[in-house]
């Protein structure tokens, strides 16, 4: 197999997570060149100028690089023009985890659309694009749509056609062997567990979902409770106040930095829930299933992309189908983490390869 070189700007959640399994599951050569996942707007900005000159000093060596592989954090127009022209010709695949078109801002800050530029001079640079859902890809040519038709008297004839002919549909991989396979899950016989295992913070509508559980918990319908996924300084309030009202609801409440404890934890659950207001593919949903947690998941975004819709909630009904998921869920644990397998490595690495393979 060739040498491919890897280009991550930031080497971080999902980010990292897709680096790590194609590293480990492909009979490739990879170099990787990462960088910490913080500061994303100054990686969008100067991780390609930085890079380019470290390969222009020597510091980084692609004589015998077939392929360059980078996430759309990467801005390849840039990249590619600052590199020595005997490695221009070197194909650049690009994946695309999310995209900044549709990518939530805060309220209070207008959407920056030079990096949604970014992304597009990325994509129309690259030699092949790889999206993480259709909803990804869609949503990105809509913005691209939407933005360039206020640039009326500079058209890009034919861009869609170009981007599309060249992009895929191509999941992320759940690494399924680590997560617990069936027949080993173990049940206390109390009430059903809702697990949360989403980031702190507002686009995954923190409010939307504990304002629920206070309601499920003022009728006394029983439940209890488990809170993961990462938090940062700047943390909706909602958290804090939600551990102090369903404290005697709650198994755990907070981040795990141990792989094997997280998992452990999802493990105990019965049903996750994510009232998500984006998300391009929605890995942690995935991983919970496997484990054997019940999904119950918004009607929008890439969710019935991934799922039935007997999963599927609409918002005006979100309270109704938990209490209906607590007392009666539509599938039990085995048949929920099968509807995982299709997104294991075994069920996708050839697609990898065969992209890998341009």
């Amino acid at each position: 197999m060739g040498c491919i070189a890897v280009f991550e700007p930031y080497y971080g959640g999902s980010h990292r997570a897709f680096i790590d399994g194609i590293v480990s599951n492909l009979a490739h050569t990879f170099h990787l060149h990462t960088l910490p996942a913080n500061r994303w707007k100054w990686r969008m900005r100067l991780a390609a100028p930085f890079w380019a000159g470290q390969v222009c000093s020597g510091e980084i060596a692609l004589e015998e690089v077939e392929i360059i592989l980078c996430s759309s954090f990467l801005d390849v127009a840039t990249f590619k023009g600052m590199l020595p022209s005997c490695y221009q010709r070197i194909p650049i695949l690009t994946y695309f985890h999310e995209n900044q078109f549709a990518y939530p801002v805060q309220e209070e800050e207008p959407r920056d659309v030079h990096f949604a530029l970014t992304n597009l001079t990325t994509a129309l640079c690259s030699n092949s694009l790889a999206f993480n859902s259709s909803y990804n890809l869609d949503s990105f040519m809509k913005g691209c749509r939407d933005l360039l038709s206020k640039s009326d008297d500079m058209p890009l004839a034919g861009f869609e056609e170009e981007i599309r002919s060249k992009s895929i549909i191509l999941p992320p991989c759940l690494q399924i062997e680590e997560v617990f396979p069936e027949g080993e899950r173990l049940r206390d016989g109390g009430p059903p567990v809702i697990v949360w295992n989403h980031r702190w913070e507002y686009d995954k509508d923190p409010e939307f979902f504990f304002n629920a559980l206070y309601s499920l918990q003022s009728d006394g319908v029983p439940f209890r409770l488990i809170v993961l996924g990462e938090s940062f300084r700047h943390r909706p309030q909602i958290f804090a106040e939600a551990k102090k009202v369903l404290a005697e609801r709650i198994l755990h409440f907070g981040y795990t930095p141990s792989r094997s404890e997280y998992l452990a934890w999802l493990n105990r659950a019965d049903i996750v829930v994510s009232t998500a207001r984006h998300e391009f593919f929605g890995l942690s949903v995935l991983e919970a299933v496997r484990a054997g947690c019940c999904p119950l998941l918004p009607r929008r975004l890439v969710y019935p992309e991934l799922f039935d819709d007997v999963f599927l909630y609409d918002d005006c009904n979100f309270d109704l189908r938990l209490r209906q998921f607590l007392t009666c869920p539509p599938a039990d644990r085995h048949q929920t983490s099968r509807l995982a397998e299709q997104y294991s490595w075994p069920s996708l690495r050839s697609r990898y390869e065969a992209w890998l393979a341009l």
